[in-house]
């Protein structure tokens, strides 16, 4: 199981930090010089998850393993990733330079669904190697981001979201570098576990104005970018159930949790975990336990 990184865990590896903004309603946002993160050498892989999205400019030499792809860097590159996806830098040449700018998807909410753009929904399009004129390009934008964050100009967030949706736009114009399948131990392992931090990302669900993205196996596969029968295949291979079969076992788990704990009324329950009506809750959850939403509180609140 991969490890999750909070903003704060972030920060701990930051040795000059710009600013630390508290989280407000404006979200979070902030950048670094790549040179000012403790970076080890060679760690070995181990995929983490964010609860923010990242843009990297980078000029080095490493490997990129994001999703169960592996691109090897050497020049400049630009990284976009969102934090569904578990990922891992690996730096190879000790030195490394150019920056990161880390944001919430608060940040942009009112503005745009900022996890709906390509280089942030599909992994084989979040890695965009650079020639030398366009690391140029993209370092001269983000030097324009990092002094604006310092500066006392009022409406310097609308200028940031700009600025960053200019190097979305521009990146999404490019061709995207492509990777090999990284294999690791088992191909299907690899899978597995991927899908296994996808599913439980969503969960749990602590709050009725929040719902489940991910419920179907075609949703998962588009998110890991495989065919959906090449998905069905590793899961059944490593845990002998579907990927429908999982999906609704953690559904069904999480129903019942949230049947027991808290006083919402079923058709929030429904909404919440993905149903688009509250019937097809009832029969999805009398299907499987024989009994209905709500005689099932009924007899756990006995």
């Amino acid at each position: 199981m991969s490890r999750f990184v909070e903003l704060k865990s972030f920060y701990k590896n930051v040795r000059n930090p710009v600013q630390e903004p508290a989280n407000n309603e404006i979200g979070h946002f902030n950048i670094f010089r790549v040179e000012d993160l403790w970076l080890s050498k060679h760690r070995s892989v181990n995929y983490n998850r964010r609860d923010f999205f990242k843009i990297s400019l980078v000029t080095g030499q490493g490997k990129i393993y994001y999703a169960d792809q592996c691109i090897e860097a050497n020049g400049s590159v630009l990284v976009f990733t969102n934090p569904m996806i578990p990922y891992f830098w690996e730096t190879i040449s000790e030195e490394q330079t150019g920056y990161v700018c880390i944001f919430t998807e608060a940040f942009f909410n009112r503005f745009n669904s900022i996890s709906e753009y390509p280089v942030f929904q599909h992994p084989d399009m979040a890695v965009i190697p650079l020639t030398t004129e366009e690391a140029i390009e993209y370092d001269n934008l983000f030097v324009k981001i990092y002094a604006e964050l310092q500066s006392e100009y009022v409406y310097k967030y609308d200028l940031l979201r700009n600025l960053v949706m200019e190097i979305i736009h521009g990146a999404q114009k490019m061709q995207p570098a492509h990777g090999n399948k990284h294999i690791g131990s088992n191909a299907s392992e690899r899978i597995a576990g991927l899908f296994a931090e996808l599913l439980e990302r969503q969960f749990p669900v602590e709050f009725n104005n929040q719902r489940i993205k991910l419920n179907s196996a075609s949703a998962f596969a588009t998110q890991l970018n495989i065919h959906v029968n090449h998905l069905n295949k590793a899961l059944k291979e490593i845990t002998g159930q579907t990927t429908t079969q999982l999906i609704n076992d953690r559904i069904l788990q999480e129903a019942k949790i949230l049947l027991r704990s808290t006083t919402w009324t079923i058709a929030e329950i429904a909404w919440s975990l993905g149903f688009e009506e509250p019937n097809h809750f009832s029969s999805f959850f009398k299907t499987r336990i024989n009994t209905t939403p709500k005689n099932f509180r009924l007899s756990a609140n006995d």
